[in-house]
């Protein structure tokens, strides 16, 4: 990398970490600690509060990236940082569950990712973009790892109000990042065009890699409504699941680090593709023989099988939103993007609010049938890809 792509990816990368380090300590806790809330019996509800944040993520993804081809990357980015303080503060604040879902619900209104994501890729050369998008992915993955270690103390200590205050300040500290970090943008991040929105949406390779990003999410987030519970039942205090999940984390970046990027080299991205989601099939159809066998799972199948999911998870991660930013033309970039984040979102949604439905009414087992069963048409669904080079996966301009 250039040292103009070095401050790029660090700047972008260190946003993005201390903005998913706030929404993620309260993943692993969440489904426990909202029980204390009222309405808190109710897995469906708990499941919807988490999934919330996914919604209106969903909703505004495609506006915030739109607006940043238009506006610029840096207005976009600080507005939403802000909002996402903003709900930090209301869910930081909340008395029972439904409150508690609207904070999540406006801390996701802070649709950021598309034009992060856009900057950094205006930013690197293609040669070198799934490289600094693993550089992203890596900072997110090591902050959830870090929220992994230091969720059920704090929560033990400040409760989830606590982790939601936190949450706003780290999202302060992004807007900092960006006013006084972050390179200048490039002139090509502005577009005063009209986007044609009807050919991306009608690209058969960016439609694979949208609905990819979908099912990724919604395993994951479903994954969350069942797998902490397992692992209490295995004999595991919630005060020590980061046992299990660092580990499991820190383990499956060395193995992305050593496969993705020398396949990657060599022409076999599709493959690394491929692979990595038949590896989030693998863990769920481990996690469906957990669920339903008598007397629940050892804790070390569990370790074993969320390494392998976080295996799949990472390379996907890097890999998917490079692809999307060489198949869209540079003007369109920030709208490709947040359609891509829009699909990303709707699948934190859809796998909150239906993961704690399905845990509710047909149990862990009934959940993991459902994603692995996701998962497998993921895997139809993205074999079709075709070339990822650019030349190969243009979308008309008009």
């Amino acid at each position: 990398m250039t040292p103009l792509e070095r401050r790029a990816t660090g700047a972008l990368a260190a946003i993005f970490a201390l903005r998913m380090l706030g929404l993620f300590l309260v993943l692993p806790v969440f489904a426990l600690e909202a029980r204390s809330y009222p309405g808190g019996d109710d897995p469906a509800l708990i499941g919807l509060a988490m999934g919330s944040y996914g919604l209106t993520q969903a909703f505004l993804q495609m506006p915030f990236g739109m607006a940043s081809d238009r506006l610029g990357r840096k207005r976009v980015i600080v507005a939403g940082l802000l909002v996402l303080a903003l709900g930090s503060l209301v869910a930081a604040l909340a008395t029972s569950l439904p409150w508690l879902a609207a904070g999540r619900a406006l801390q996701g209104a802070g649709a950021v990712s598309a034009a992060v994501t856009a900057l950094l890729a205006d930013q690197t050369r293609e040669a070198v973009r799934t490289k600094a998008m693993a550089v992203v992915g890596g900072s997110i993955g090591l902050m959830f790892a870090l929220a992994l270690v230091a969720a059920p103390p704090l929560a033990a200590w400040a409760g989830l109000p606590g982790l939601f205050g936190l949450t706003g300040v780290l999202a302060l500290a992004g807007v900092a990042g960006v006013l006084w970090w972050a390179p200048p943008e490039p002139a090509l991040t502005r577009s005063t065009g009209r986007a044609p929105l009807g050919a991306l949406l009608r690209h058969g390779d960016l439609l694979r890699l949208n609905a990819g990003v979908f099912a990724l999410n919604a395993i994951q987030l479903a994954m969350w409504v069942a797998v902490p519970g397992m692992l209490v039942q295995a004999g595991l205090a919630r005060m020590h699941h980061w046992w299990v999940y660092l580990p499991a984390v820190l383990a499956s970046f060395v193995v992305m680090g050593l496969g993705l990027f020398r396949l990657e080299r060599r022409g076999y991205l599709r493959a690394a593709l491929l692979g990595s989601i038949a590896l989030v099939a693998l863990a769920q159809l481990g996690l469906l023989g957990a669920a339903a066998g008598r007397g629940g799972a050892g804790v070390g199948w569990l370790a074993l099988l969320m390494f392998v999911f976080f295996c799949g998870f990472n390379a996907l991660e890097a890999s998917q939103p490079s692809l999307v930013s060489r198949m869209a033309p540079d003007a369109l970039r920030g709208t490709a993007l947040g359609v891509y984040n829009t699909l990303q979102s709707l699948g934190m949604f859809a796998g909150g609010a239906m993961g704690g439905a399905l845990v509710k009414f047909t149990g862990p087992t009934g959940l993991f049938t459902a994603t692995l069963l996701l998962s497998l048409v993921w895997l139809a669904i993205t074999w079709g890809l075709g070339s990822v080079g650019r030349a190969a996966a243009s979308v008309p301009q008009r």
